[in-house]
């Protein structure tokens, strides 16, 4: 038996590849799918099925993409209408090389949301593993709230009889196989720990200590996470299936005055550097927004009917950008800054600068009383947790949308925990026209390591 989990960085995306003999199995393929063609070939096995547990919202699917390089079978649960593949059936099995893999259909994170359960028949009837998606993750369960929160209760108690009444009951020592590890919007407390068994799982997971039925659906109505605009259009992609890319784009190499055109015909420049990159120098109207955070952050603010302009900090991070950018759907990347940002001030074009702050010359502009709007941009349960005295709070994936918030005519000074989404943030006010914006480096890190109080 060949298993090799495959992790997309910055959506947390876990997918698998299991092989047995000279047939391979993928669960939840990425849409950059060369990978599982090239393990594929390496073991000198041929994909037969690929599986999904549900119709993905965080990201686009690779199945088709992968279909079109090995002619595998696509299966999905039913209870939606998808464009492409083949239902699969509750208790459906398949096999593959001496394994065997069994659907089980476990609702409440989607309505056609579904778990396999992988087995050695030769070695008793046991299952070894169980992939299972959206529904249970380590240290968590999946969010109930994408059909709204009229849906919630229903979902929620759905959840709970897969969890408690499907997965659980298969064993103790089965391996968990979840489709998102720590720092995925699918999930509202995932754990930075990357295995566990369902037995782990019974004893460890907070949610799972809720067994009372009512009490599980309680907690779930009570959690609150994050709903990004870019989930719609994901969706949109994993129910027709999104264009077939044959490869990653491959973005022109654009000197400073290509750019430029390319900036007129409206396309939207992103400047994937660190924020104190950023901050020294960038082109008027860039989203700074640092190369991991892409995958998360990209879709707040990204529109889709829009080319994207690159600008590194290296060009063999050009890869990464990419890849980023399209498992979340964006496909039109016009180009990247040859030479990266002194390129472009070389030829003496113009550049914007932001203005970076520490947290003790923050604590002394407080002290002193100066005018300022101090902005936290962070999720509301970090803010909860403990933020800066007279601080206003709006998320950063919020921020386009609320601007009224955000006075004009004071220097307006944003933090998070670190100076990453704030440094997003300050290029989204730079970019609507605010002159005095700050970036605390840092941020609340820098703030509580330098001793300074904080608020509840």
């Amino acid at each position: 038996m060949i298993f090799e989990r495959i992790k997309s960085e910055g959506l947390a995306h876990l997918s698998y590849f299991v092989g047995s003999g000279n047939e391979a199995i993928v669960i939840d393929p990425r849409r950059d799918c060369q990978i599982y063609f090239d393990i594929a070939r390496r073991e000198g096995m041929k994909i037969k099925y690929i599986f999904e547990t549900h119709r993905n919202e965080d990201y686009v699917i690779g199945s088709l993409e992968l279909k079109e390089l090995t002619d595998a079978e696509i299966y999905h649960g039913k209870g939606v209408d998808f464009k492409y593949g083949i239902f699969v059936s509750d208790g459906q099995e398949f096999n593959f090389g001496s394994m065997k893999l069994t659907a089980l259909h476990t609702p409440g994170h989607t309505d056609e949301s579904m778990s396999y359960a992988l087995t050695y028949p030769e070695s008793g009837k046991a299952p070894l593993m169980v992939f299972t998606g959206d529904a249970l993750f380590v240290g968590d369960v999946g969010r109930t709230d994408l059909y709204g929160p009229e849906e919630i209760p229903r979902m929620a108690a759905n959840l709970y009889e897969s969890i408690f009444n499907k997965i659980l009951p298969l064993g103790d020592g089965v391996i968990l196989c979840p489709a998102h590890g720590a720092g995925s919007l699918c999930g509202g407390a995932i754990s930075k720990r990357e295995y566990s068994t369902l037995g782990l799982e019974r004893i460890q997971n907070p949610a799972l200590q809720r067994t009372d039925k009512e009490e599980f659906i309680k907690f779930k109505l009570e959690e609150k996470l994050e709903f990004p605009p870019y989930f719609k259009k994901m969706e949109q992609y994993n129910l027709q299936g999104p264009p077939l890319l044959k490869g990653l784009p491959v973005p022109e190499l654009l000197f400073p005055k290509e750019f430029v055109k390319e900036m007129e015909r409206g396309a939207m420049v992103v400047d994937t550097r660190m924020p104190h990159s950023f901050g020294g120098a960038h082109i008027k109207g860039s989203y700074g927004i640092w190369l991991k955070g892409l995958p998360y952050y990209a879709g707040w603010v990204l529109p889709y009917d829009k080319p994207i302009l690159l600008v590194l900090e290296e060009k063999d991070q050009l890869e990464t950008a990419v890849s980023y950018l399209v498992r979340i759907g964006y496909d039109s990347i016009a180009g990247f800054l040859n030479g990266g940002i002194s390129s472009w001030y070389m030829k003496a074009l113009p550049v914007e600068s932001l203005n970076l702050i520490s947290v003790q010359s923050l604590k002394d502009k407080i002290e002193k009383n100066e005018e300022m709007v101090i902005l936290d941009v962070r999720r509301d349960e970090e803010w909860e947790k403990g933020h800066i005295e007279g601080a206003r709070h709006v998320y950063v994936g919020h921020l386009e949308e609320n601007l009224d918030k955000v006075p004009r005519n004071s220097p307006i000074i944003v933090y998070c925990d670190s100076s990453r989404r704030s440094n997003i943030a300050a290029s989204i006010l730079k970019k609507k026209g605010y002159d005095m914006v700050y970036n605390v480096l840092g941020s609340m890190t820098a703030w509580k390591n330098a001793g300074y109080k904080v608020v509840k």
